[in-house]
């Protein structure tokens, strides 16, 4: 068992060593927060990775978001295919009056469309002013902070993997192709002057031969 009143001696030790410091206090809005990098604020949409899937909408527990949107024809991309249709995105809000901030909605994206901003300065006069609309989410995407660096000792992502590897074939085919070109202009152009040579040859050989044009020698 501890000493009794040890507890509160403890307690009375930090206030005394609190109130020996001076508080410091931030002019906001003058003086911005230092906000930490994983700062849940806002969510932010890259609407070009939306591909309408819906899964942020069925996943998120206060069915804050809210999504429309309409197919269009897409042409074939080679004469002869098929046609094929696509979701276009109408409208995505988020009403950040329901949201509870779990972040499930991001996590379970599969095409990294949704991010976290740390902006945090949305506050609105009127309640129903919170369902926030694509274009605001559009603008808060520009506040989202880079990605942390990958740990050097890390495995490398299959997918860049994969796309190194596609570039590296792609550069060595163009490689190819440019060596096979400048070969066959250089053939062209050393039969070009193989040709040139031998009616240079031809000439000579007429005018030796003492005869004029019509074969008799003169």
């Amino acid at each position: 068992m501890g000493i009794p009143g040890s507890g509160l001696a403890k307690g009375l030790a930090v206030t005394l060593r609190t109130m020996t410091r001076k508080s410091h206090t931030a002019q906001y809005p003058d003086v911005q927060p230092e906000l930490p990098p994983r700062t849940r604020g806002v969510i932010g949409l890259f609407e070009e990775n939306c591909t309408v899937c819906m899964l942020c909408a069925r996943e998120c527990p206060d069915w804050c978001i809210y999504i429309d949107s309409h197919k269009e024809t897409v042409p074939p991309a080679a004469p002869g295919g098929r046609e094929r249709s696509r979701n276009v995105l109408d409208r995505f809000a988020i009403d950040f009056a329901l949201c509870m901030y779990c972040g499930i909605c991001i996590e379970v994206c599969p095409f990294d469309a949704l991010f976290w901003s740390p902006e945090f300065e949305y506050a609105e006069e009127d309640i129903r002013d919170l369902t926030h609309e694509r274009d605001k989410l559009r603008d808060w995407m520009w506040t989202v902070p880079a990605p942390p660096a990958l740990d050097p000792r890390a495995e490398e992502p299959k997918e860049i993997g994969a796309a190194r590897k596609a570039a590296d074939k792609l550069a060595a085919a163009e490689a190819t192709a440019a060596a096979e070109a400048a070969q066959a202009e250089a053939e062209r152009a050393s039969d070009a002057g193989d040709g040139t040579n031998a009616s240079d040859g031809t000439d000579a050989s007429d005018r030796t031969d003492g005869s004029d044009g019509n074969g008799a020698a003169t």
